[in-house]
């Protein structure tokens, strides 16, 4: 008789509920900080290509930083070096505070405030380099191997309860208290954030190749992913799925000039993804999906794509509430799937390079995302943009399914036992 898992195992471990505090805070902030900048950012504008350059002015950075910032989190004790990027990404914030404040806008042009905007956003990416390889790093030091998969669960529904709340009320409270006061809030929780993390313990370097030259130790990690290719696989396809299907940069133009639902309703359709991505994470906590993993991924991207698609035909707001919801479903079930690959396939003294590699094809699709959801609108219209995306997204997961059987058949939870 198979023993029943215990859904509640790595919240055992009293630094990792540190740790889902901590990341609670941090994404919250992160989440609502973004969706503050996009309603600014368009009400000045009105041009749905200045929401393309809010995601244009994250990913550069991001991108160009990602290698060399997992060669520093490899070489570094990971909690030290997550302190300082809170510290950073907290006065990025505080400054953002600033330049939303009326009585200082208005003593600017409507140009200097957006190059402002663009600017701090800018430098945000840079510390986003380093912050996304330090927190999978540190994930992987707090809990035992075994405890991997149900870690990665629950770290990512820590994740999307964050951007469950963050998104809807970042919403309400431009309609409540301002853009200002929300940024204020968003401080907060940056200062909370950095505050629990003093409570988890400094941690080995566990790389036995500390002061390598930079060349090698890039080379060594961008090796690695391209020579494993469940690994290459995973993050491809979740990559070209967000890249194209994403539709949650334009919701400002959906809920301002489509659905014309105002601040709270955009909250709502922020929200949406999100809960039903939630949902499935929970769900993923008793019901693991490490079974038949890379048919359920794909499925996954597969209906993803097909959500979208109904988002960006809807002229009703709850059946775009609706589609949005059941592409969180959809997403949630390829982000466990993912995180737990790349925690189970990654060795101790690569993870930094790894989540590295990982957040140029996956973590800056979502920047990546926006510009082109931004320059396909420019060209094609929002609605034919929108609906142009969720077709690659289908194209792309039925490619996939033909041409990498392997990746198809894959299955975690055999290779744990093994």
């Amino acid at each position: 008789m198979t023993k029943k898992k215990d859904p509640f195992s790595s919240l055992r471990i009293k630094e990792f509920r540190w740790f889902l505090a901590m990341r609670l805070a941090m994404v919250l902030a992160w989440s609502m900080q973004f969706v503050l900048i996009e309603w600014e950012v368009y009400s000045i504008t009105k041009d749905p290509w200045s929401l393309g350059l809010i995601g244009l002015m994250e990913v550069i950075p991001a991108i160009s930083m990602a290698l060399f910032a997992g060669h520093i989190v490899d070489q570094s004790e990971k909690r030290a070096l997550l302190l300082k990027c809170l510290t950073g990404l907290t006065l990025i914030s505080t400054l953002m505070c600033l330049l939303v404040k009326s009585e200082i806008t208005s003593l600017l042009s409507k140009e200097w405030v957006l190059y402002g905007i663009y600017g701090l956003v800018f430098l945000g990416g840079i510390v986003r380099a380093f912050i996304i390889p330090s927190v999978f790093s540190l994930l992987g030091l707090i809990v035992p191997k075994k405890e991997y998969a149900n870690a990665a669960t629950w770290s990512s529904s820590t994740w999307q309860i964050a951007a469950v709340f963050g998104p809807a009320l970042a919403g309400f409270a431009i309609g409540w208290i301002g853009v200002f006061w929300s940024m204020i809030f968003v401080v907060s929780c940056l200062v909370f954030g950095l505050l629990i993390l003093t409570q988890i313990e400094s941690k080995p370097i566990l790389n036995p190749k500390i002061g390598e030259p930079i060349t090698k130790s890039l080379k060594e990690g961008i090796s690695f992913v391209f020579q494993n290719k469940t690994i290459l696989n995973a993050i491809s396809l979740d990559m070209f799925a967000v890249l194209f299907g994403g539709a949650v940069a334009l919701l400002p133009v959906f809920a301002q000039d489509i659905l014309k639902v105002g601040s709270e309703g955009f909250g709502i359709l922020r929200a949406a993804p999100a809960i039903g991505g939630l949902i499935t994470m929970l769900v993923a906590t008793s019901m693991p999906l490490n079974h038949n993993a890379g048919k359920k991924l794909l499925f996954a991207v597969f209906g993803f794509g097909i959500c979208i698609i109904v988002f960006g035909l809807s002229t009703n707001f709850w059946i775009s509430v609706v589609a949005l919801f059941l592409s969180g479903v959809t997403d949630g079930i390829s982000v466990v799937i993912r995180q737990t690959i790349l925690q189970i396939y990654t060795p101790d003294h690569m993870r930094g390079r790894v989540a590295s590699v990982n957040s140029i094809f996956v973590g800056s699709s979502n920047e990546l995302g926006a510009f082109e959801s931004g320059l396909t609108s420019k060209l094609m219209g929002v609605v034919p943009a929108v609906v142009f995306g969720g077709v690659m997204t289908l194209i792309i997961a039925g490619t996939m399914a033909v041409t990498s059987p392997k990746f198809r058949d894959l299955n975690i939870e055999k290779d744990l036992e093994t």
